[in-house]
């Protein structure tokens, strides 16, 4: 396994750990063999290099004699720490003059400047946890809903590395056995039941297609659901993003066309993000600038998740939302239909709308039944895989490792069918086993983990 270029692990690296700005406290950590040393230099206390691991002491930082402020250190000694090394966080008042003064004099001292991850980085390359439980750990900083705090934690405790990991020791079996027969080549021997290596194949094809077929849920749990409200103009679609949201995100006017461009905003409904996008409406019109808001409109449409299509009752006619109806099964995107001003409704278009499968009837303007539609959005996303403890795939990289994994072992049945010999066969399933690697980290480059660490926090 191979590491990226991004300083000695030999170094004693610090940094903030705490977000920058003003604060109560602000947390600065230190990792390496030599962090403990470098912070006995400059802290004024006990004697840090004689206390045991897992202990906080009270003291002063000090640039010579004198004093930047007072503190606590915590004393991690290694192994039992994040990164396995030593390691020191230091609790220091929360302004950033005094953050940046002792991380100045810890730099004197003899430490140098984490990267961005490198505190992640070395736990991984030290054994704490695997690739993927580290990629975890920046979902985890960055979840901002139950469910992908969810997903994160789940992640991070190992539960999709297991079934990763159980899959690669089931295939590594037969690959050695199949590598054997290549040493006996000349004697014709089969150490490796094709009908059992075959079963084994299939039996993993399902594993993996249903972890693939789990990314759509996955991305809407970490990301979030981008969710169009769209329909003719005067439907009620701006009225109605401001219920959601519970203030006047957008302005609200009788006249036709006031909505000319997308507005959009986050809600949490059932520990789920939904990204409200509020449209311009849906009709015919020589105006340039209401056509443009039309296209994009129909552009935002295009890339949602899910569609809420409004019919204004009072004014909409029959023919016109069936219309538009059709169009929306055309897109091949869920929605839902939702009658608008329930308290003027048409006897003829509520009726209709009543006998659509999901439709919902509201008052955005008085917020009736805006409860019964938060309850239909959350059917139609529906999370009760992810909540019976499924394992869901949420990080876009094991997604592209696992749809390359079954590639390579369809190319082990395709290769089974035609009795191909056992080294095409090895080179398959060696091939599916470097992909499942790359997920848990078996298998690196520099250039992978140098991109995946990248994207975290300096101080993590």
């Amino acid at each position: 396994m191979s590491t990226p270029q991004i300083g000695s692990t030999d170094d004693t690296i610090v940094a903030l750990s705490t977000a920058p700005g003003v604060g109560a406290i602000g947390v600065i950590r230190l990792s390496g063999n030599d962090a403990i040393t470098i912070t006995n230099k400059v802290f004024k206390g006990k004697d840090l290099t004689k206390q045991e691991s897992h202990t906080i002491h009270f003291g002063t930082i000090r640039n010579g004699d004198k004093v930047v402020d007072e503190v606590l250190v915590s004393l991690f000694i290694a192994p039992k720490s994040f990164t396995k090394e030593n390691v020191v966080e230091i609790s220091c008042h929360g302004s950033p003059f005094i953050l940046k003064q002792v991380i100045k004099v810890l730099l004197q001292s003899g430490a140098r400047l984490a990267k961005a991850g490198e505190f992640t980085q070395r736990a991984f390359l030290n054994g704490q946890f695997d690739l993927a439980q580290a990629e975890a750990v920046a979902d985890l900083i960055n979840a901002d809903s139950e469910a992908s705090h969810e997903a994160a934690l789940k992640q991070m405790r190992g539960g999709f590395s297991e079934q990763i990991k159980t899959l690669r020791e089931e295939l590594i079996h037969f690959a050695s056995m199949v590598e054997l027969e290549l040493d006996f080549g000349e004697e014709d021997v089969e150490f490796a039941d094709r009908d059992d290596l075959k079963k084994l194949i299939n039996d993993l094809q399902v594993v993996i297609v249903k972890l693939i077929s789990s990314f759509d849920l996955g991305n809407v749990i970490k990301n979030g659901v981008p969710t169009v409200i769209a329909g003719k103009p005067n439907a009620g679609k701006s009225t109605l993003l401001n219920a959601l949201l519970n203030e006047e995100k957008a302005i609200v006017s009788d006249i036709a066309g006031t909505t000319r461009d997308f507005i959009e905003d986050e809600i949490n409904l059932g520990g789920i993000n939904f990204r409200f996008i509020d449209t311009a409406g849906l009709r015919e019109t020589t105006d340039i600038i209401e056509a443009m808001g039309v296209k994009r409109t129909q552009e935002q449409m295009q890339k949602a998740s899910l569609i809420i299509y409004m019919v204004d009752m009072a004014n909409d006619e029959l023919v016109d939302m069936h219309r538009e109806i059709n169009k929306l099964e055309n897109l091949g995107i869920p929605f839902i239909v939702v009658g608008n001003k329930l308290d003027k409704a048409k006897a003829d278009i509520k009726s209709a709308i009543e006998k659509i499968k999901g439709s919902v009837l509201i008052s955005a303007y008085t917020k009736d039944n805006l409860e019964l539609l938060k309850d239909r959005i959350l059917e139609v996303v529906n999370l009760d895989n992810f909540k019976t403890g499924d394992t869901v795939v949420t990080n876009i990289r094991h997604y592209d490792n696992l749809l390359k994994t079954r590639d390579a072992l369809q190319d082990v049945l395709n290769g089974l069918g035609m009795n191909v010999t056992g080294d095409f066969l090895a080179m398959d399933i060696r091939q599916a086993l470097h992909y499942l690697g790359e997920i848990t980290g078996e298998i690196t480059t520099d250039d992978l983990l140098a991109n995946i660490f990248s994207k975290f926090c300096i101080g993590k």
